[in-house]
């Protein structure tokens, strides 16, 4: 598949602090590709840079094989979509759509039938005499959604977008943005926190700490393979116990309850005394502090723990795990 955009060997500093360090990523073209870290770990820091509001110390940024270096950010085939959404209060939905357009000098013609065809591509059509104010949080993302796209852009940056929305509307409209970059079938470069966000929109994550790329996979090979304990850690909840002789990952959901003579599918058996259980539903979280000294946290089908509590023994089998390098 072709590379739309490559990030290669970027440093960036702030006076002496390394933001970005020796970062290479290839972005191919029509994919979801997701910057998930912490905060201050360099991934806002990264979108500036492929969008030209900044100019790295050295390596470079190429869009379909181009150096970027020293091209203003209006004239870089991206669009960009701010945490705020940075919508211009004052001016109607078609207005702010149009922005851009108008700056391009299209006619008066060329930019109703763009912002036409862009509102119904996203199902604004009806919202376009609104102003800022009168629409919800969902509706203003695909209002600065549609601001963005409808330059046509190569790449669309995405700054946390859905950070401002509730629980609830931040999974529905996650969803609907999946769905419309599939629809579109733009390349996208989407920053987060959170991990949910990366794992259920992305086609690969590259997860970032302190300006370094630590994996770049798919959300299975993220989540399953984890290349280091930080990964491991900041992907998901994980365990970090000796099994047969090597340090490995074990995620809560890898442990069923056993007999307590049983033997896990890894040829590993956990036995200790329960902490707590908390109930979940269909599953419940056992902790469990096992017999050599170790923490664990278990997440087993409740039908599988009845008459389990805290203070119960318990033997957990492994079903998986992942040696840490």
């Amino acid at each position: 598949m072709k590379h739309i955009l490559s990030i290669k060997n970027v440093r960036f500093a702030y006076g002496h602090d390394d933001v970005v360090r020796d970062f290479s990523l290839d972005v191919d073209e029509g994919s979801f590709t997701t910057l998930l870290g912490s905060s201050g770990c360099g991934k806002t820091t990264l979108l500036r840079l492929v969008s030209g509001f900044l100019e790295p110390d050295s390596g470079g940024i190429f869009i379909d094989g181009a150096d970027q270096r020293g091209i203003e950010p209006n004239k870089r085939s991206v669009g960009m979509v701010f945490q705020d959404y940075a919508l211009f209060p004052h001016l109607s939905v078609e207005k702010n759509i149009a922005y851009g357009l108008k700056i391009k000098k299209l006619s008066r013609a060329e930019i109703a039938e763009e912002v036409g065809e862009v509102a119904a591509n996203l199902g604004i059509s009806d919202l376009l005499s609104r102003l800022p104010s009168e629409l919800s949080g969902g509706q203003q993302q695909r209002v600065a959604l549609a601001r963005a796209v409808v330059l046509k852009p190569r790449i669309l940056l995405m700054d946390e977008p859905l950070s401002s929305l509730d629980s609830l509307l931040r999974e529905r409209v996650r969803t609907e943005l999946k769905d419309i970059q599939r629809r579109l079938g733009i390349t996208t470069l989407y920053v987060t926190h959170d991990q949910d966000e990366a794992l259920s929109l992305s086609d690969k994550i590259a997860v970032i700490d302190s300006g370094v790329l630590q994996q770049c996979g798919s959300p299975k090979e993220v989540y399953f393979r984890p290349a280091n304990r930080f990964v491991a850690n900041f992907v998901g909840r994980a365990n970090f116990i000796a099994v047969g002789g090597e340090l490995s990952v074990v995620r809560p959901e890898w442990f069923s309850v056993a007999g307590l003579d049983g033997a896990g599918e890894c040829g590993e058996t956990l036995r200790g005394k329960i902490d707590s259980a908390e109930f979940l539903g269909g599953t419940t979280r056992l902790s469990v502090r096992t017999d050599s000294g170790d923490s664990v946290i278990a997440d087993v089908p409740t039908l599988s723990c009845d008459g389990l509590e805290s203070g119960s023994r318990v033997s957990l089998s492994v079903t998986r795990r992942v040696p840490l390098p």
